[in-house]
């Protein structure tokens, strides 16, 4: 292995959305250093890479994904970082090591650590995980009033930086269902604006509808009531146009609910684009039902106690060294966030959810869970309406209705979603199939390719 060769390719830069007390390059400073205390000193979303002599340090939060992969040259191992798979294997095609490319040895950092790498080599090390976000379990008050106050006070003031970061004019879109979350989104987004003096109209919001679906009816009765029907529109699109396949190679994943969620995302972005050319900034509530645990548990194999001794469970998934830990991709919305930013990437649209914030997720942590449950599963699945109503109400003095949940996909389909529903094993049939085809040509015998030991090339680029 060749010393003093720069071995890190970082194929995106450090990130950020409406992050505060760093700058993105003191973040990656502090990545750099592994300080994982200063880290945990932002609020915002960070994603950063960092090299100190034979160590890579990486980073990130729930809403900006990053993924890395080890490829092998005669100068030692390159950690390649990305955002996207399909960049990773791009850059390895640049430098003819397609062959060694299998989407399944990409690694996803998991949200709220510092992973440590060190670049050794033959084998490769196994990555070491520090914490920088850990906030305390069942602190806070047991009273829903004072719950959610808390709760939705933190997420208004990370949805005020994220707009902060704004200019001043700039439309704002809401991706809206008009349940408990992205209604909240609207009137908190709202609520901001006026009190940065500037014109709460300025968010839009846009429902879906692809024929029969219950969004359209629901999010109408809300605006209605509330008032604000003028600053909301219905995006219609036939349902044949929700493509499960290419929702698959949009979001590099293949958790079916994940995957229907993006296909129909993928549909109402599509409809945005297409009315509004140059509209940029998006808004959604996606986090708010990991956050208060808003999930019918029989759809899963979890028990309401399994959940609740698990705090992040829906944040982080088991967590990094639990037995059911993939190697490949993280745990809970730290993996399935995807689905909300690789669309909006597709799109060209900067996306963001107050929910998703380390200030948000501390404050629903503090609720203590088995006191107000008191072992009820029917508690658990009307607690959230109750936080958020009382929360919105206590901070911006307006009682918002509350609707049913269900789940995206299902609202804006209607009874068409029952016919596209689809199986893990079909989604991973097709993201397989997928990179089958990407492959081929890195495999191709009379292609160009490179081996390891090749002492004529010169080291890649760092960037």
């Amino acid at each position: 292995m060749l010393l003093g060769v720069e071995r890190l390719v970082d194929l995106v830069g450090p990130q950020q959305a409406g992050l505060t007390a760093m700058t993105p390059p003191e973040v990656t400073e502090a990545v750099r250093q592994g300080d994982v205390a200063a880290l945990g000193r932002t609020e915002g979303h960070f994603a950063a890479t960092a090299r100190d002599g034979q160590t890579v340090r990486l980073a990130r939060t729930l809403g900006i994904p990053l993924r890395y992969f080890v490829a092998k040259m005669f100068h030692g191992p390159f950690l390649v970082v990305s955002d996207r798979i399909d960049s990773l294997f791009a850059w390895c095609q640049a430098e003819k090591i397609g062959w060694q490319f299998d989407p399944l040895y990409t690694r996803m950092v998991p949200a709220h650590y510092l992973i440590e790498i060190d670049q050794i080599g033959c084998p490769d090390p196994a990555p070491r995980c520090h914490r920088f976000f850990d906030p305390p379990i069942a602190q806070g008050p047991a009273d829903v009033e004072a719950a959610g106050a808390a709760y939705v006070r933190a997420a208004l003031e990370a949805l005020t930086r994220w707009l902060e970061t704004v200019p001043e004019g700039e439309p704002v879109a809401l991706a809206f269902s008009g349940g408990v979350d992205s209604a909240s989104v609207l009137l908190l987004a709202r609520h901001a604006l006026r009190q940065m003096g500037r014109d709460p109209n300025g968010v839009r919001a846009f429902t879906l509808d692809l024929g029969g679906g219950r969004d359209a009816a629901q999010a109408q009765a809300v605006v209605r009531e509330l008032g604000l029907e003028g600053q909301w529109e219905v995006v219609a699109a036939p349902a044949e146009q929700v493509n499960l396949e290419d929702a698959i190679g949009v979001i590099e994943d293949y958790h079916p609910l994940d995957v229907e969620c993006a296909a129909v995302a993928l549909c109402l972005l599509r409809g945005i684009r297409e009315r509004y050319p140059s509209l940029k900034y998006l808004l959604d509530g996606d986090g708010g039902d990991e956050n208060l645990k808003d999930y019918p548990l029989e759809d899963s194999d979890l028990t309401l106690s399994s959940v609740l001794r698990n705090p992040l469970l829906y944040q982080e998934g088991w967590g990094v060294d639990a037995i059911k830990h993939s190697l490949t991709y993280s745990g809970g919305l730290s993996r399935s966030y995807v689905r909300t930013y690789a669309p909006a990437r597709h799109y060209g649209f900067s996306a963001f959810s107050p929910y998703t914030d380390r200030a948000a997720v501390a404050a629903a942590l503090a609720l203590p869970f088995e006191r107000v449950l008191e072992g009820r599963v029917e508690r658990l699945y009307a607690l959230k309406a109750d936080v958020v109503r009382a929360g919105v109400r206590a901070v911006t003095g307006i009682d918002m209705p509350t609707p049913p949940k269900r789940r995206f996909q299902d609202g804006a389909g209607g009874d068409t979603y029952r016919q596209w529903r689809v199986s893990k094993a079909w989604c991973r049939q097709v993201f397989l199939r997928q990179w089958e085809g990407r492959l081929r040509e890195a495999w191709d015998p009379q292609g160009e390719r490179l081996s390891g030991n090749d002492l004529s090339r010169p080291a890649p680029a760092a960037r």
